[in-house]
């Protein structure tokens, strides 16, 4: 997932491989464009290093104890409902969150899922419907949701990857959703974020299983 060229040490943020492909072309263009044309150059050059920024990939370490379930992703908690026995926990990454997604338990792939769908804003109740990729874990399930911007969602994982709890498993380019739909065995006495909490990813608490 992050296979940064050379270049990469001279910015003081790890980027994710997909970033720098898509910065390469604006880049380019600044470097064309810069002698001639200074202002509309150094645009180019901004948008470059701005798309950089978007996909950087901090490192993050999972909290004790082992049973706590962590947030999949950076930003406000917009969903908490029951779906079935279970729940679901939903994350609505801004466009200044890190995007990357880590898994919220340990758990093997058993499979991934593309689902196309419409392109409504990720913070809107209907954004259910939209494009998403499911990545299914047996006991749980993560889904990643595209938003009206963001129609590129990048899974790290496929079936039979083991992960750990923490554990980077894709990102998404652009504004998105990251949702999780727990364990059976975690109830709303368990949860430990509401709507409206800021959280981040593979280090907020969100559930706790019991011992």
């Amino acid at each position: 997932m992050r296979r940064n060229p050379p270049l990469a040490r001279l910015l003081p943020f790890p980027v994710v491989d997909n970033g720098w492909r898509l910065a390469l072309a604006p880049a380019l263009t600044a470097a064309v464009l810069l002698p001639a044309f200074p202002p509309i150059g150094l645009a180019m050059l901004a948008l470059a290093l701005g798309i950089l920024w978007f996909h950087r990939d901090p490192e993050r370490t999972p909290p004790e104890p082992e049973r706590a379930v962590v947030s999949p992703a950076d930003g406000t908690v917009t969903v908490v409902r029951e779906e079935g026995a279970r729940l679901r926990v939903g994350v609505f990454m801004n466009v200044t969150d890190v995007h990357v997604n880590r898994a919220p338990v340990a758990g093997e792939v058993r499979d991934v899922r593309h689902r196309p769908g419409a392109n409504r804003p990720a913070f809107d109740k209907e954004s259910d419907r939209n494009e998403q990729v499911a990545i299914d874990f047996g006991e749980y399930e993560l889904l990643v949701i595209a938003g009206w911007f963001a129609r590129r969602i990048h899974p790290a994982v496929e079936a039979g990857d083991r992960v750990e709890r923490g554990d980077r498993v894709g990102h998404v380019s652009f504004g998105s959703r990251a949702d999780v739909v727990l364990p059976a065995d975690i109830g709303r006495e368990d949860l430990l974020v509401a709507e409206g909490d800021a959280v981040r990813a593979g280090e907020t608490i969100i559930a706790e299983r019991e011992a």
